[in-house]
Parts: structure tokens; sequence; C-alpha cells
């Protein structure tokens, strides 16, 4: 990015919430823009006190924060930051939203529930949000929530280079859900117009998943399978989808997911399956679960999401990153 047009540190202020300052210093460093201090405290009564640390008066502001656990506190946070940045005369609030959980409310589909995707989509333009950043939506339909400005952003072009130059032959990309196949499919030719399938998943709870069969091309002939997903909570359906596979003959799997939320006894799930050599994710959510597993690998989205926050402020298009439409992958 040197040799491009930058952002002016003038014009714009960076700041983040807690949940992930660790993606925010290397997309402001990307940016070569500071990233701005907050203060952030409890009154005794429990109420939760922010403050900014830096003027942001007709200023474009934006606000990094990954709604990963504790989840209601980190959209609090957003929510008061974007606030103060609205009611203290910024020019623009942009809200940096790297993975978005509650993208999974996306529909009802029992009595009486909240579609709460929308109901959030809706708090962040009454917070003060005049334009969403995001990477990798759960499904399509949750764009059309927002009625800001929203970009569902790709996190195809860093897992496309981190297998550049592996050999893929004899490798199928396996999506564990139908709705996400055209995600896979992408994702697969980026590969090199690799092979797919997609499981027939059918969802009994939060945690308990069934995939009866594979959709799609034939597994046999191949050996390794990269399981491709947008996001791995309890892990159900990878464990279902690999042990589908494995019965189908594949020796190998790589399992690859934009959003590693890996909670309880995820990971130990997952190392039950010994054919489970890989698990690349990417640092949307700041895990500390590498410490606990060998297997994982955590690519920097950083460059993706730097690029579009610079392109958008220049005015210029950033289709190409996108993760649906114009974009080309996940």
């Amino acid at each position: 990015m040197e040799s491009q047009k930058m952002m002016n540190p003038d014009e714009v202020r960076f700041f983040c919430g807690r949940s992930n300052p660790q993606l925010a210093e290397k997309i402001c460093s990307l940016n070569h823009i500071p990233l701005e201090s907050t203060e952030f405290k409890r009154f005794s009564n429990d109420d939760l006190y922010i403050q900014l640390g830096a003027s942001v008066r007709k200023r474009e502001v934006y606000i990094v924060q990954s709604l990963c656990p504790p989840v209601d506190q980190n959209l609090m946070e957003l929510l008061i930051m974007m606030d103060i940045a609205r009611s203290s005369g910024a020019k623009e609030v942009h809200a940096i939203i790297p993975y978005f959980s509650y993208a999974r409310s996306d529909k009802k589909d029992a009595a009486r529930i909240s579609i709460t995707g929308r109901l959030v989509a809706e708090l962040l333009q009454t917070a003060g949000a005049t334009h969403v950043m995001t990477m990798m939506l759960h499904s399509p339909q949750v764009h059309g929530f927002f009625r800001v400005p929203t970009d569902p952003l790709t996190s195809q072009p860093v897992f496309t280079e981190y297998f550049q130059g592996r050999s893929l032959a004899h490798t199928i990309v396996v999506s564990p859900d139908i709705g996400a196949a055209k995600s896979a499919v992408r994702f697969a030719q980026g590969l090199g117009n690799l092979p797919v399938a997609a499981g027939n998943k059918e969802r009994i709870s939060d945690t308990t998943v069934r995939i009866k069969a594979l959709i799609g091309n034939q597994v046999k002939g191949n050996h390794t399978a990269i399981v491709y997903d947008d996001e791995i909570a309890t892990g159900g359906s990878v464990v279902e989808i690999s042990q589908l596979l494995v019965a189908r003959g594949i020796q190998e799997i790589w399992v690859v997911c934009t959003h590693g939320v890996f909670v309880g006894n995820c990971l130990e799930r997952l190392a039950a399956i010994p054919q489970i050599t890989e698990i690349v994710t990417t640092d949307t959510i700041h895990n500390l679960s590498r410490d606990r597993d060998s297997r994982l690998h955590v690519v920097t989205v950083a460059p993706v999401i730097a690029e579009a926050i610079r392109l958008n402020y220049l005015g210029e298009s950033i289709s190409h990153l996108f993760a649906y439409g114009g974009g080309k992958g996940k």
C-alpha cells in the first residue's frame, strides 16, 4: 500500500472495543493510522462507562469490534462507542465488525422468537452507525437487514494464499451445509477448480446436527478433503461431515473456517478424529485456543479489512472484496 494513496490521519479516528484489539492494531498499522485509546470501567451498579480518548468532531470515525463472547457486553460497548461518536460531532461513524455473531439468527423458524440479526442491525443504525463493514455473514439475506451501507467482505484471499503452492491433487472441497455450497464452489475455483460436495444437514439443536448424505461430486477417487465453513462453534457440523467423509474413504481432512469460535470442548471433539490434521481459521475472533491445539493455524484478515476501509475512504469500489455478488468467494 506504500505506493497507493493513503488515508489522511487528520481526517479519521480509529477506536476499538475490548473484543479484539490485536486485529484493530493490525488494521491501523496497515493504513498508517494510530489506534486511539478508549477508557472502559464500571459504575458501582454495574453500568458500563466509556470515554473515547481523542476528539472526533468533523472526522470519519472507525470503531472495530467483533461480536464474540461475551457477545452482549461487546455489543453494548459498540453501541455506546458509536453513540459517543455521533453525539460528539463525528462526520461519519463506521462500525467495523469482523465477526457479526447474530447473523446466525436470520429467520423466524419457530413461534415467538426474534429475528435477532435484523434487530441488532437496527440497533446499530439507531446508535449512530452510518456504515457497517463485516467479514463473511452467515447467510446472504442478513445483508438485507441493514438500512445503512453495509459491506460483507470475503476471507477467501487469505485462505487461498495459505494453500497456495500446496499439492491439491485428489483433493475435494466439502461444505457441511447446502446453504453454503456457493461459497465452497467459489473457494474451490480459487484453488484451481477443485471438485465440490455439500452435506445434506439437518439441525436438531444449537449443538446437534445430522448429516445424512453428500450432494455433488463423488468423494471416491480423492484422498484429501477441505471442509470449508463460515463458522465453527461447537464443532457439531464438522464432526458429522468428517465422519461421513472418513466412511467414504477420505484419508486426510483440512478444516477451514472464517470465524473460529471454538466453544466448550469443540477442539477436543475435532481432535478425536485423527484424519483431521489441520484447522485453519482467521483472527476475526482473538482466539487463545491455538495454545491448546498444535493443528490450529490462524491467518489474519487485517489486509482485507484495511484495504476495504482505505478504498471506501477514497470513494473507490470494493466490490472485488465482497463475499457475495461482486466478490469471488467467502
